[in-house]
């Protein structure tokens, strides 16, 4: 082989190597940023099931409450 031609052969799995490489690295990104989003998403569902159950414990709370006092009123 002549000179040249191992020049370009060593430029040629230079740019491989580098196109692998970020490849990889995109696809180490997306799957950082997938993670990210489906601990946002359990993040909200967990939040978004506290306060609903929150909120059923307040509510029935109340019921009683009103219920005990129209009981106690009407007695």
């Amino acid at each position: 082989m002549k000179p040249v031609e191992v020049v370009v052969v060593v430029v040629v799995e230079v740019v491989v190597v580098v196109v692998v490489v970020v490849i990889v690295v995109v696809e180490v990104v997306v799957v950082v940023v997938v993670l990210v989003v489906v601990v946002v998403l359990v993040v909200v569902v967990v939040v978004v099931v506290v306060v609903v159950v929150v909120v059923v414990v307040v509510v029935v709370v109340v019921v009683v409450v009103v219920v005990v006092v129209v009981v106690v009123e009407v007695v």
